[in-house]
């Protein structure tokens, strides 16, 4: 039996049209990054469309019930070879427009731990462009992998928490959970670890006091240069650890 010949040739393109609630800010926060204008109507309707690299995003009036606050009003996904060279560019441009990348409130982007596969664009509408690898594992273990155990899962489920939830707060709770219960049995990179990440998580949530506490307890363990260069590694951040290093470490 000779099979039907299908008429319609693998050449599309999909453009993500997504919900926008101020059409200024919009426009300013992706010219800001870099991103090409290449549509601009506010009236008789909004339609908004930009170009970065080789994909585009488009945008169109939001309903009167959307509520920004929520970060749930649209989104897409981005999907790369390598994730790196694209936080690298976002940050470079925020700090050449704002002085510095935007960490808190809409607009802003997630932190990029070194070897992380996403990370996440929120713009000012609530809109999340979520920048994906391509070869990133389809299955994800909440709660830790099944392979590790102790401390070593905790930090586990946190990253997983982190990076793929972007739920700070969830991954706060585990951690420190987790080396009430842990902390005295796993190893000292574990332990450190651990602190690193509640110190980067406590300075993220606005509680600079947890900070001190978290960086007074870093301080009081012993780690080789190398072992150090695994913590800092954890962290999008290591310049946040240096305070809590001893003195000419």
């Amino acid at each position: 039996m000779t099979m039907p010949v299908n008429p319609v040739q693998p050449t599309e393109t999909v453009v993500p049209l997504l919900p926008c609630v101020d059409a200024d800010a919009t426009l300013a926060f992706w010219r800001a990054l870099g991103f090409a204008v290449t549509y601009e109507q506010k009236k008789p309707y909004l339609s908004l469309a930009f170009r970065w690299s080789g994909f585009e995003l488009q945008y169109k009036a939001a309903s009167g019930n959307v509520d920004t606050a929520l970060e749930n009003t649209g989104g897409c996904l981005v999907m790369v070879d390598d994730v790196a060279p694209y936080h690298a560019a976002f940050t470079e441009a925020m700090r050449r427009a704002y002085g510095e990348v935007l960490a808190e409130g809409l607009p802003r982007m997630t932190r990029y731990r070194p070897g992380a596969s996403r990370f996440t664009v929120l713009d000012p509408s609530g809109n999340s462009i979520v920048f994906i690898q391509r070869d990133e594992p389809m299955e994800l273990e909440y709660g830790g992998s099944k392979r590790l155990e102790g401390l070593a899962r905790v930090l586990d489920n946190a990253r997983i928490l982190r990076e793929f939830k972007n739920d700070d707060r969830a991954a706060f709770r585990a951690l420190n959970s987790g080396l009430r219960r842990h902390g005295d049995s796993a190893p000292v990179v574990q332990r450190a670890t651990a602190l690193a990440a509640l110190i980067e998580l406590s300075t993220a949530l606005g509680e600079p006091e947890r900070v001190a506490e978290w960086g007074a307890r870093l301080r009081e363990l012993t780690l080789t240069a190398e072992e150090r260069r695994q913590v800092e590694s954890a962290v999008a951040d290591p310049t946040a650890l240096r305070p809590w290093w001893p003195a000419g470490s």
